[in-house]
């Protein structure tokens, strides 16, 4: 029964992220060839990615049940989503703000339930469009929250698989309750040339946070948030937002285990990516929570996948 469990969390964090890249190729920016050798070459190395992740997951089948802890964990991540969201909507923080609070709070306050608290936070930036209550974004905490528990063995180690979960849970409330999705708006494609650098600093400046400080994932990536969140609006009126927004996304490739990617380089790689899918899958839905750290799993694993294909490949001709 727990290996069933197992197997579905595994495929919420393929699904989600698939759904999120074919739901943008209806999108304006997806019309560009640019945007669809994009969109092409992330399935493909993704791909690869998961399938050798698949590979592991069925060695770890039934390896434990359903515990306290596992209990627990659902809880923090329906409450660090309602505290998200109040302070976010209620409060006045936004979004970004809002979730790296909560997320550095925990951190400090709460290390044995950080992760899972962050997990809530992701789900707790939906904007009240799409969730107009607390208690309609409840039902998405708890939906990620069980997909925190099912993942548990899935995909560990890559950044933005938290905010993966939460966008899963959004996703599936949106569909069992016919809610529909805020209206997005699309990021021209000459704004990269403004994302992309504030992607790599803000993934660099968060893994260097987390490994090389020790401070851990979930402070370095809040850390990075509640400082782009603050700064970069006041800075920068017309675009500090977006800026925001995008820095927070890359803090979550930077929250990536040095398993996974294993230096600065690579990390940087991820963050140049994480800016490219940010620009291309903005309007895709809109107001939804956990679409950020989406686009930065997207970003790690297709990373992570092509360095793994290119082993295999230097393998198999030297053969």
């Amino acid at each position: 029964m727990y290996g069933t469990i197992q197997r579905a969390g595994y495929v919420a964090l393929v699904v989600t992220p698939v759904a999120l890249l074919v739901n943008a190729l209806a999108a304006p920016a997806a019309l560009s060839m640019g945007a669809l050798t994009l969109e092409g070459g992330v399935l493909l190395v993704g791909g690869f990615a998961a399938v050798v992740e698949r590979d592991h997951v069925v060695g770890q089948l039934g390896a434990t049940g359903f515990t306290h802890r596992d209990g627990r964990d659902v809880v923090a991540v329906v409450a660090g989503a309602a505290l998200t969201y109040g302070l976010s909507v209620h409060a006045g923080f936004g979004p970004v703000l809002a979730s790296a609070a909560v997320g550095l709070a925990a951190g400090v306050a709460l290390p044995e339930v950080d992760v899972p608290v962050y997990c809530g936070s992701f789900v707790g930036m939906a904007s009240p469009a799409v969730f107009p209550s607390v208690a309609s974004l409840g039902v998405a905490g708890v939906v990620a929250g069980l997909a925190f528990v099912a993942a548990t063995e899935s995909f560990g180690g890559y950044g933005g698989k938290l905010g993966t979960l939460a966008l899963f849970g959004c996703l599936t409330t949106v569909a069992l309750s016919g809610a529909t999705f805020a209206s997005g708006t699309p990021i021209q494609w000459g704004r990269a040339s403004l994302i992309v650098p504030v992607t790599v600093v803000g993934a660099v400046a968060t893994f260097a946070l987390s490994v090389r400080f020790d401070l851990g994932a979930v402070i370095g990536s809040a850390l990075v948030g509640v400082v782009a969140g603050v700064a970069l609006p006041v800075a920068l009126p017309t675009v500090g937002g977006t800026l925001a927004a995008a820095a927070f996304c890359a803090s979550f490739v930077g929250m990536s285990s040095p398993d996974r990617l294993v230096t600065e380089r690579a990390v940087a790689l991820a963050g140049v990516l994480c800016g490219l899918v940010f620009v291309v899958v903005t309007p895709v839905f809109a107001g939804a929570g956990g679409k950020l750290g989406t686009v930065a799993f997207i970003s790690c694993v297709s990373v992570a996948g092509a360095s793994e294909l290119r082993d295999v490949l230097g393998s198999l001709t030297a053969r």
